[in-house]
């Protein structure tokens, strides 16, 4: 399993937890609340949106990554067309990153 895979599946469980929030506005309002603990942005975005969500997750100091495909984010979460995800969830937010940067983690 590639450290791709594993982001993915961790996406997916929060998902299934209900960790989760998707969209531009549901996103940056649960970033504003202080209630997200990570938000991931699929590489194939557009520009504006991923400058616009990297502004106001340094503004409010959320961490941010770029990863994973629009399509495949989508079908994980269930929905179509989802180019931006926030988690609420700090532990599973925690293991992506470690993942995301190359630490380890606890298999």
């Amino acid at each position: 399993m590639t450290k791709e895979d594993k982001i993915y599946g961790l996406i997916g469980l929060a998902a299934r937890a209900r960790k989760i929030a998707y969209g531009y506005d549901s996103v940056i309002e649960l970033v504003k609340l202080n209630k997200a603990k990570l938000v991931v942005v699929a590489t194939d975005a557009s520009e504006k949106t991923r400058k616009n969500v990297q502004y106001i997750c340094n503004k409010y100091n959320v961490n941010l990554i770029i990863f994973g495909k629009k399509d495949k984010i989508s079908h994980i979460i269930g929905k179509e067309n989802k180019v931006i995800i926030a988690l609420k969830d700090k532990n599973l937010s925690g293991e992506i990153c470690k993942r995301f940067y190359g630490g380890d983690a606890i298999e």
